[in-house]
């Protein structure tokens, strides 16, 4: 959590109200004494319609190699 003060917070709200929807706690402070705190609201989270990934993903091709091996591949190749 970090500490601002008042006239920071009026300065820089943009930038306060980005960090708390990032996920930081901004506490505002007057004369150096706590007053406020800055956090992100809660969103409800949407629903996830399974009809629709299921009819998704059953279009997508299967793989020919095993995960292990793709993982394996994408790793050696990316070395240097």
């Amino acid at each position: 959590m970090s500490e601002v003060s008042l006239a920071e917070a009026k300065a820089h709200l943009s930038a306060l109200v980005a960090r708390a929807e990032a996920g930081e706690t901004v506490c505002i402070t007057r004369r150096g004494k706590p007053v406020a705190h800055i956090v992100a609201a809660e969103r409800p989270r949407e629903r996830i319609d399974t009809a629709t990934l299921r009819a998704f993903t059953d279009t997508l091709p299967m793989e020919t190699e095993s995960t292990g091996d793709f993982i394996r591949k994408m790793r050696d190749d990316a070395r240097y």
